[in-house]
């Protein structure tokens, strides 16, 4: 299935993320229709050509055009481009519904857990969206702050989609001389790296901010990883997705990033600041603080163990020390490492 010509891109969410990939979109010749909540960001990208929000200082094409009406900016698209928040993704997708009719393709560049039914942005899409649109749907995540993107700093992202035909033709959508685009098949990996890393972001903003030191967070990271395929195993994801770009890339960015606001959060937190005074000044979002509480309700669902996820939680939402979470995770019960056996052995571990 090859959907028809690419020519016109609706981007539906301008934050860092969403606006990088418009332009990214933009400066490879597409018209982008770039959807922002706020009327200010639209007044921002008019008037001077800058998203002054949330990606100050980097140039857009006059390609791209803003909008705060959603019928305009899917008025005869091509693409989909979705890059909200996860808690708005539901109903943001409904209004669209309102406007939708012959199914086009859709890619999820949106990386997190709806917090309340712990679903993936796939499923939400498939739970709005009629079912003759689930075979045009595809997901995009990887390591890749939008800043750096913008700066035309080589990345590399994977598109993973169930339908080859169509993740082949998107991937030379988005894929340029600085942007390199993996294709991939296992969206659910795609989307359990891309949000649980946020999680283990914060958990290793804390660490840093603890004054741990490099051996904490190499050991934070591994670890995180081993929770990441826990989980990706038991809702069907494939173990080789969570170890490339979506998982084990995204991971190590987000962690080791000063660009991450899950890292910021952490770290705040780490040097003794509560959330509250955290998010009072934060004007984006940081995924990792909902996807924590969705992560929590995956694991007991799942019945296997997220001690990281389960430490980060406390700290978010139980108001325990992040000193004293780092003094559980190592006072924990001694445990094998791996057990090449079988991957469901590995789930309790």
């Amino acid at each position: 299935m090859i959907a028809r010509p690419i020519k016109t891109i609706s981007v539906i969410g301008a934050g860092s993320w969403g606006t990088a990939l418009a332009r990214l979109l933009a400066l490879k010749g597409f018209t982008i229709r770039l959807w922002a909540y706020e009327q200010e960001v639209v007044q921002s990208i008019q008037t001077t050509r800058c998203n002054s929000v949330y990606l100050p200082n980097i140039l857009l094409p006059d390609t791209l055009s803003a909008t705060h009406s959603l019928a305009e900016a899917i008025d005869s698209t091509d693409l989909l481009l979705l890059a909200v928040p996860s808690h708005a993704m539901h109903p943001i997708l409904k209004q669209l519904g309102l406007h939708l009719s012959d199914p086009l393709p859709v890619t999820i560049a949106t990386k997190g857990i709806e917090e309340d039914s712990f679903h993936l942005m796939s499923t939400v899409v498939e739970s709005v969206l009629p079912s003759s649109w689930h075979p045009y749907l595809t997901v995009l995540s990887g390591p890749s702050f939008a800043n750096e993107v913008c700066q035309g700093k080589p990345t590399t992202i994977l598109l993973a989609g169930k339908t080859t035909d169509l993740v082949t033709q998107l991937q030379q959508v988005f894929l340029s001389s600085q942007f390199r685009v993996y294709a991939g098949q296992d969206i659910i990996g795609a989307q359990i790296g891309g949000a649980l890393k946020n999680v283990m972001a914060i958990a290793s903003g804390i660490v840093d901010g603890l004054d741990l030191g490099f051996n904490t967070r190499a050991a934070l990271i591994t670890r995180g990883l081993a929770e990441m395929i826990r989980l990706g195993v038991a809702m069907g994801a494939e173990v080789s997705t969570l170890y490339g770009l979506s998982g084990l890339g995204d991971l190590v960015l987000t962690c080791t990033g000063s660009l991450s606001r899950n890292y910021t959060v952490g770290l705040k937190l780490g040097r003794g600041s509560s959330l509250d005074e955290i998010l009072s000044h934060m004007t984006t979002v940081a995924e990792g603080i909902r996807t924590t509480s969705a992560a929590m309700g995956l694991a007991q669902k799942h019945n296997i163990e997220m001690p990281i996820v389960n430490g980060v939680h406390q700290v978010l939402f139980a108001g325990m020390d992040p000193r004293q979470a780092v003094i559980n995770l190592m006072s924990r019960e001694a445990k094998i490492e791996t057990d090449h056996a079988s991957p469901t052995s590995r789930l309790n571990q």
